[in-house]
């Protein structure tokens, strides 16, 4: 069945000879099967009528797109095409033959040939796929064996993409429902539900299971985490935007990766407003400070995606601006990109670069955000530049004529309990204040949780933990946090930042809290190793550090928006702050003692409780 696959052409000669022989046949099984004397003129009729109609099946099967896919391609989708298609060939050939008025034409025949010639083209198409299918099957059939863990929906999804991977053969099916083993899917038995895996992996041979829960269902992180029991490699299929951007382990492609951290939050994919975006984006001069962070730096691969006419990338490490400066000439050789080491505290600096470039666009990322770090003798450091340097950058924004200033900010801000949250939420006043002086750029502010992977968060301490040998440490074992990926919480900057009016403060839905000793368990898991091999100990809660985040996204505290995952904070009528004495209290108030600036920043934020430990 190849030559279906190479030329256009030859299929459609395929289907003309078929077309041709059915029409042949349906005359046979008129005059012959039906026991009808034949008209005198019926060679006359077979030689007019014979090439007219496969001549007129082709045309209308090649202009509704018949030969579009390859046969051993068809599908569902391709079979209702060819069907249409049929339909109007069928009509197309009786309206010509009714024109041409033959003598003694048997009109049955207009009948009786759609139904051979439909049963010939769409078997043809099935032997096809069946073919090819099969050498597909032959080819896995010496690739390791594979276990694919998910309901008999999610299997059949997975199977289909399982057929084009090379060096894996699906040794069976587990389901984490009950009532479905025994059944099948495409030949393959479901052998037992999620407790029977370690059996059923020993009795197959298996070492590896893949997990095939769609990406954002409720059952995936489940499954998975009752999985890591079993000591197996687990793997899953890279989701749609995964492999059309490249990203992930797998490397492109459907072929299976490893599960990584991500699959833990089951999180669905972020649809981006694509066309507003580059309306904002493209041709214009886009800022990020803050660029060398783990946000920042994916902002900025972001932002390249737009097609601006330049990026400016700010950071007061050396280290990390000279890292994303290595990686994007490697990436994106053709982007203008500019790099800077600045600090955000330097406001002379900050004026002279973006007066030098002009940007349209400022995405604040710049930041200090380790909670215990912050606490107590780093206090004012938090004040200077997570205050004063988001109302320096908002400042030279505004006067280099920018149109939006996105400040990046915490979920932590919400009823803070610690200093650095504290200073993000008073950061988040200070540019509402600058907003309300300098209505011609949209000054907004977005909130998220933790993000997985993101220097300082829990992951690096874990992965570093596993490394030497363990312990694993976790503050409590009841401690849960709101994560998202490091590229969904960029996206999600982006999106809100096209959207935002002035004043704004976007939060962002974080999905379902995960323990935080979940990830740790995970984490011992994924690295082939087990409790006893990695403990986990419970160090107690740190200063200022909360038991359960607030709920950044429900109705009470949020207004719904356009896009599913943002919200916008209600906010409370306030006085606005006076900026010039909140910057004249920061820069005096270095000799005073931590305790001293809590409660001065207590009657600033009232609703920072300071507390050490607890909810």
């Amino acid at each position: 069945m190849s030559f279906a696959t190479r030329a256009p052409w030859r299929p459609a000669s395929a289907d003309a000879l078929l077309v041709a022989f059915t029409w042949l046949l349906a005359f046979v099984f008129r005059f012959s099967l039906l026991r009808n004397d034949a008209p005198a003129n019926l060679a006359q009729i077979l030689w007019i009528s014979t090439p007219l109609a496969a001549a007129v099946w082709v045309a209308a099967l090649a202009g509704l797109g018949a030969y579009r896919t390859p046969w051993r391609h068809t599908s569902v989708p391709e079979f209702k095409r060819l069907a249409s298609a049929m339909i109007v060939a069928a009509l197309a050939l009786a309206a010509v033959l009714l024109l041409l008025r033959l003598p003694n034409f048997p009109r049955s025949i207009v009948l009786l040939h759609p139904l051979f010639a439909g049963v010939a083209l769409l078997g043809l198409r099935l032997a096809a796929r069946i073919w090819a299918e099969g050498r597909l099957t032959r080819s896995t059939a010496q690739g390791k064996p594979l276990l694919v863990l998910g309901t008999l929906d999610d299997a059949a999804r997975a199977l289909q993409s399982l057929r084009s991977s090379k060096g894996w053969q699906v040794a069976a099916l587990i389901s984490p429902n009950r009532d479905e083993v025994g059944r099948s899917v495409q030949g393959v038995r479901v052998a037992g539900s999620v407790d029977d895996l370690a059996r059923v992996a020993q009795s197959q041979g298996a070492s590896h299971a893949l997990i095939a829960s769609e990406p954002g269902s409720p059952a995936r992180r489940e499954l998975l985490l009752q999985a890591s029991d079993a000591r197996l490699a687990l793997l899953t299929l890279p989701r749609a935007d995964d492999w059309l951007q490249g990203g992930g382990s797998g490397g492109g492609g459907q072929a299976p990766r490893q599960v990584e951290l991500a699959d833990l939050l089951g999180r669905a994919a972020v649809q981006l407003d694509v066309r507003g975006l580059s309306s904002l984006l493209a041709g214009q001069v886009a800022l990020v400070t803050g660029a060398g962070g783990s946000i920042g730096s994916e902002l900025c691969r972001q932002i390249a995606r737009f097609g601006v006419r330049q990026l400016v990338c700010i950071d007061a490490s050396e280290i990390a601006i000279y890292a994303l400066e290595q990686e994007f000439k490697a990436r994106f050789p053709e982007l203008a990109v500019r790099y800077y080491t600045a600090n955000v505290r330097e406001p002379e600096r900050l004026h002279d670069l973006f007066k030098r470039h002009c940007p349209a666009v400022v995405l604040h990322a710049a930041a200090y955000k380790h909670v215990p770090l912050m606490e107590d003798d780093n206090a004012i450091e938090a004040l200077r530049t997570n205050v004063l340097g988001t109302l320096g950058a908002a400042r030279a924004a505004t006067a280099c004529g920018a149109q939006r200033f996105v400040l990046i900010s915490t979920d932590k801000a919400v009823n803070p309990t610690n200093v650095m949250g504290a200073s993000k939420r008073l950061a988040e006043l200070a540019l509402q204040a600058h907003a309300a002086q300098h209505p011609d750029t949209h000054c907004c502010a977005v909130r998220f949780g933790n993000v997985l992977g993101s220097s300082g968060s829990v992951v690096p301490r874990f992965a570093a933990q596993i490394a030497a040998g363990g312990p694993v440490t976790v503050t409590h074992p009841e401690i849960v946090r709101y994560f998202m990926t490091i590229p969904e919480a960029a996206q999600l900057v982006l999106q809100a930042g096209l959207m935002g009016e002035s004043g704004n403060i976007f939060v962002l839905d974080m999905g379902e809290p995960v323990k935080i000793v979940d990830l740790a368990r995970l984490m011992i898991r994924l690295s082939s190793k087990t409790e006893e091999e990695i403990p986990i100990h419970f160090t107690g809660l740190r200063p200022g550090e909360k038991l359960y985040e607030e709920l950044l996204a429900d109705d009470e505290t949020t207004l719904p928006t356009p896009h599913p995952k943002l919200r916008v904070a209600r906010q409370a009528e306030m006085e606005a702050l006076d900026l010039i004495k909140l910057q004249a209290w920061i820069a005096a108030s270095g000799a005073e003692s931590p305790a001293q600036i809590k409660a001065a920043l207590h009657a600033l934020v009232p609703e920072y409780a300071p507390q050490l430990g607890g909810h």
